[in-house]
């Protein structure tokens, strides 16, 4: 049978409710935890024996009208319910083959362009394609500036340089899942999980999850070896001519300290290329 990623996605989402999370009384003895096929039908108005073979894989196209159901019985936010309809496919999606690993040398230009900003363009699966120096000195603690999933989980640095390395694992893998609704079949992707999978438990547990999220403009923090504590905020832009990339730019609190600590970043940067 082909891969099923919508019935994968239904139940890692259902098995993450509980029944006082969506207002129903729990009964009888639970063999796996969350809701219950039936308690989710109930919810989303629909057959149970129809979302029984939605998660089994042998009902693959439903309509729009019941996905939105099933986003509302299963509490999904915004970037799971976009996650929801492009692995039903129904959600449009460019072809394939208009996606790039290539940064355009406009783009370049507009990275080096801005020497006071760390700033960097990665793809779907979190490959940096491209970086400014102030970016390569912010991430220096690191191996390799080469893919934010692999320093995360399995380049000893990472812990350490992100302070709130919890939520930004559970950030990494919910950008992962969310490519995984592009391109279910990637191969960059499917040699990006097995790799984490085989070296990090702290990945599979997440990865099993299928918990989706989109890029924000949350503040990030990080501890640099030269600079010490820093907090910053981010915009996370998308490439219009290149679809798949984004444009990431850091940028500090004019008025406080991490101004400073990212000016200090820029000094250092500077001595570096002398």
């Amino acid at each position: 049978m082909a891969d099923n990623h919508l019935g994968e996605f239904l139940r890692a989402r259902r098995a993450a409710l509980r029944p006082d999370e969506v207002g129903m009384v729990a009964y009888g003895v639970r063999r796996v935890a969350g809701l219950r096929r039936e308690e989710v039908a109930v919810l989303a108005g629909v057959n149970a024996d129809y979302y029984a073979r939605l998660e089994q894989g042998r009902e693959r196209r439903p309509s729009a009208q019941v996905l939105d159901a099933l986003g509302r019985a299963l509490r999904l936010d915004a970037d799971a319910q976009a996650h929801l309809h492009r692995l039903a496919g129904t959600a449009p999606a460019l072809p394939l083959g208009h996606t790039t690993d290539r940064v355009s040398p406009a783009l370049r230009r507009l990275l080096d362009g801005h020497p006071g900003s760390p700033a960097y363009v990665v793809n779907r699966t979190l490959d940096v394609l491209a970086a400014n120096a102030l970016a390569e000195t912010l991430h220096s603690p690191f191996e390799e500036l080469d893919n934010l999933a692999r320093m995360t989980f399995l380049d000893p640095a990472g812990r350490l340089f992100y302070t709130r390395w919890n939520w930004t694992a559970q950030a990494v893998v919910g950008h992962l899942r969310e490519a995984a609704g592009h391109d279910p079949d990637s191969p960059r992707l499917g040699e990006l999980v097995r790799t984490l999978s085989a070296h990090s438990a702290d990945f599979t547990r997440l990865w099993n999850t299928h918990t989706v999220r989109g890029k924000t403009q949350e503040a990030k923090h990080f501890l640099h070896p030269d600079v010490g504590p820093l907090t910053l905020t981010y915009l996370a832009l998308d490439v219009r001519d290149s679809p798949g990339q984004q444009l990431v730019v850091y940028q500090a609190d004019p008025t406080g300290p991490d101004a400073e600590a990212l000016t200090l970043l820029g000094a250092l940067t500077r001595s570096a290329a002398l």
